[in-house]
């Protein structure tokens, strides 16, 4: 069983709009935009960054803005739900905000004794906010959000999957532990985590396999502290048959990537260097910072990606 897995880093989605995306994240949930980039593959495409003040591991949600995407179908093999922490007593403040804000889908319910506000973003994506009692990590305050009601960082994943055996065991030999199952969700938790470090299974084995889109949930990181522990994690993976890509270095952190047996798609980040390498942290994610291989683009990605609100 790995040790060196920490809870997880970011996940990242899809979006149709990046502007919308982007008032979406910092003007709803009043999360701060810590980079602005471009896509790796596809450089005509932003990858925008939202977390906390610093983009800690455990609080960064990214998109790719793919102009005018189509929608994706929910349905098995993908993340159904990210969740974000909140403190408790905030989901009344939560629900009034997202309300005047015309959000859709907004259910409350308790599941797992925790209280929960369900909610769909610009895209359907699925979302949720659970209270969190003691949850201490930093917070970055903004657009009317304060410090009492300001999101933490993720609370957790919710996988849908036909059957959530395999990626349990996987799940376990990632350093997961099985908290509980019920009603349909196995829960996992990783001890000692990073405040992130829960994973909701799904079993939905009627439903169809979810087709990607706008909305769609790309793939989902784990954190590990450094690129050391991230070899140690590569090999491991592929000593147990899994076919895990080399390492690539993405700026901000180093990844490795590889496809779960209910076929959604993990990475591992490290947790250095940080978003802080070409930014000092009270500028982070003010300008277009691009990787090394496309620099030549500026003058062409700036007439050419669509202008955000600061």
């Amino acid at each position: 069983m790995l040790t060196q897995i920490k809870g997880l880093h970011h996940v990242t989605s899809m979006a149709a709009d990046a502007r919308t995306n982007n008032r979406f994240f910092t003007d709803v949930l009043g999360l701060r935009r810590v980079k602005k980039t471009v896509n790796f593959d596809s450089p005509d495409v932003y990858h925008l960054y939202y977390g906390d003040e610093t983009g800690a591991p455990g609080t960064v949600m990214t998109y790719f803005p793919f102009p005018d995407m189509g929608r994706g179908r929910a349905g098995t093999g993908e993340v159904g739900t990210t969740v974000f922490s909140v403190p408790e007593g905030s989901l009344g403040f939560w629900s009034d905000r997202l309300t005047r804000r015309g959000l859709t889908g907004l259910r409350t319910e308790e599941t797992f004794g925790e209280k929960r506000l369900n909610f769909a973003g610009p895209d359907g994506d699925g979302f949720a906010l659970v209270e969190v009692r003691d949850d201490n990590r930093p917070v970055w305050t903004a657009n009317g959000v304060s410090e009492d009601h300001a999101i933490r960082g993720f609370h957790s994943v919710a996988m849908r999957l036909r059957d959530e055996g395999a990626t349990t065991e996987l799940l376990t030999f990632m350093g997961y532990e099985t908290l509980e199952s019920r009603d349909g969700v196995t829960r996992l938790i990783v001890p000692g985590g990073n405040g992130a470090g829960i994973v909701d299974l799904e079993t939905m084995p009627n439903i169809q396999r979810g087709l990607q889109g706008a909305g769609s949930v790309h793939h989902v990181a784990f954190s590990v502290e450094n690129r050391e522990k991230q070899l140690e994690v590569r090999k491991a993976l592929m000593d147990t048959g899994y076919h895990v890509t080399p390492v690539i270095d993405r700026d901000y952190f180093w990844a490795i990537y590889f496809r779960t047996p209910g076929g959604v798609l993990f990475e591992i980040a490290t947790n250095e260097p940080g978003f802080d390498r070409d930014e000092d942290t009270a500028h982070l994610g003010a300008a277009l910072k691009l990787p090394q291989q496309h620099k030549h683009l500026r003058p062409i990605l700036e007439q050419h990606l669509q202008k955000l609100e600061d």
